[in-house]
């Protein structure tokens, strides 16, 4: 069977991969193949023709291969060609999907925009050459970071991974190493190098990596600074050496090279307790009123929109991991009307969701406006945000699950009683506190 490998195809006879020089034939099914060398000899082996022939035969393997190239080259040329979405088509796109967070989605956009841009940027007499522009968000949890990333992901035509900051320790320790960020990024682009030197790495939860001090730590910091220091040359471009199936398990497997800079860094994490060194920095009070009348006090929901670089050396972010990150944007906590709408608008809105579950049943799902308020009102009430609603919801719907696909009802609504009774059944209070 022809092994399509990490660094190509394998030949079904002598196993010699692409990446060791062969030429690899594939049949048509995909399932064996043979390189050029494998067919010349079988070809003279079993006498059937010359072995002027034989060459022929080879030539026209070869012919044939190059012409099957050519077409994937042409079709990824075709895709490559497509127009460019522009920002504000990235941004009405998102906004199908999240509401609210206008900054970040309009940060992202052209941050997107400009990397497409960056990639096709023609080589110009004038030496001017694009830099690309990562991107770190800052806000608390449940406001939309991953989302965002996940949506853009499917407007995009370069390979797009999101990767945890939290798994990521120093090389030595117990986790896994920074290159690993690279390894997920070539899986998805199929392990060719030259795709997912175009992509995108979204690395959530980047805030916990900060170093536990503010000063600089004099021995190994294995979860924070270290990683800070191990971020940094694929931040700013450099070319790595990456395992393709993780470097620990496998370590006798053969390196992959990928240049990072031409791949664009998305960083997102909560911050959480940023707020303190934001009120500082503005000399503002974080609780209660300013004695300077004169003094604005900013709200305590809003400090986010305040954020700095500065800030976020403060939290723990090393100096040189900020300069790599140039452009800052923040989400705020959500509010009770876009928690409200996030149940009802965007195109895979919650209660659509479960609205299509019960219609794959034959049953017409509806939801009160007042069981939508209680609902809302749950989440607002423990500090859930907008992730806390999908639990809130499937804990009220889990019996009407479980009970109406054996009933022939074809209708059901819920009513804010029914929430109440089946968040009481299920100890929901107790459970959130």
């Amino acid at each position: 069977m022809a092994k399509k490998k990490q660094y190509g195809l394998q030949c079904s006879f002598c196993g010699r991969s692409e990446a060791e020089g062969a030429t690899v034939l594939p049949s048509p099914d995909g399932h064996a193949g043979i390189c050029m060398d494998c067919l010349e000899t079988a070809a003279t082996m079993l006498g059937m023709i010359g072995d002027d022939n034989s060459g022929s035969v080879a030539r026209r393997a070869r012919a044939t291969h190059h012409q099957s190239t050519h077409s994937t080259v042409a079709a990824d040329e075709s895709k490559e060609a497509r127009p460019m979405p522009k920002p504000q088509e990235i941004k009405a796109f998102l906004d199908q999907y999240i509401i609210g967070q206008e900054q970040a989605k309009k940060y992202l956009s052209v941050a997107v925009y400009n990397h497409y841009k960056r990639l096709d940027q023609p080589v110009d007499e004038d030496g001017v050459e694009i830099e690309k522009s990562n991107i770190i968000m800052v806000g608390p949890t449940g406001t939309g970071k991953t989302l965002i990333a996940r949506t853009i992901a499917k407007i995009l035509d370069v390979p797009f991974t999101i990767v945890d900051a939290t798994v990521l320790t120093q090389a030595g320790y117990v986790g896994e190493d920074i290159e690993s960020l690279l390894t997920r990024l070539l899986q998805v682009a199929d392990y060719d190098v030259e795709r997912a030197q175009r992509g995108i790495v979204f690395i959530d939860e980047i805030d916990k990596i900060a170093r536990k001090g503010d000063n600089p730590s004099i021995t190994r910091d294995v979860g924070g600074e270290g990683v800070q220091q191990g971020l940094l040359k694929l931040l700013e471009g450099s070319v790595v050496n990456v395992p393709p199936q993780g470097g620990r398990k496998h370590p006798e497997q053969p390196m992959i090279a990928v240049d990072t800079k031409d791949i664009l860094f998305i960083c997102g994490g909560a911050f959480e307790g940023i707020e303190q060194a934001i009120a500082h920095r503005l000399n503002s009070s974080f609780v209660g009123f300013s004695t300077d009348a004169a003094q604005r006090r900013i709200e305590k929901d809003r400090f986010m929109s305040h954020v700095a670089p500065q800030d976020l050396r403060t939290f723990g972010l090393i100096p040189e991991i900020i300069g790599r990150l140039p452009i800052l944007t923040h989400l705020l906590p959500l509010d009770r009307e876009a928690l409200r709408r996030i149940l009802t608008e965007p195109k895979n809105a919650i209660t659509r969701q479960y609205e299509k579950l019960f219609a794959m049943d034959g049953v017409k799902l509806t939801f009160e406006p007042e069981a939508l308020d209680y609902i809302v009102d749950k989440a607002i009430e423990f500090k859930l945000g907008a992730r806390g609603l999908r639990s809130i919801v499937e804990t009220i719907m889990m019996n009407s699950m479980y009970d109406i696909p054996s009933t022939q009802e074809k209708t059901f609504t819920v009513t804010p009683q029914y929430c109440a009774e089946q968040l009481e059944a299920a100890h929901f209070d107790a459970q959130a506190v």
